[in-house]
């Protein structure tokens, strides 16, 4: 699994970090999405997808 997001989409509502902390966050200065993980295990894949999903700006994407 691989984890894209496009932060020129974010509106940093926070959704993502909510359902998968360990792959995303918010930047300190502007709030929008911080990829922590760009290859999370598999064992991640349901909340990484849910994050995706929640995601209001459609900022996530996430590629098999």
């Amino acid at each position: 699994m691989k984890v894209v997001v496009d932060q020129g989409k974010c509106v940093g509502a926070g959704q993502c970090v909510l359902a998968a902390d360990d792959v995303f966050d918010q930047n300190d200065d502007d709030g929008l999405v911080a990829l922590l993980d760009a290859s999370p295990p598999s064992d991640r894949l349901a909340d990484v997808r849910h994050a995706a999903a929640v995601c209001p700006a459609s900022a996530i994407v996430v590629e098999d």
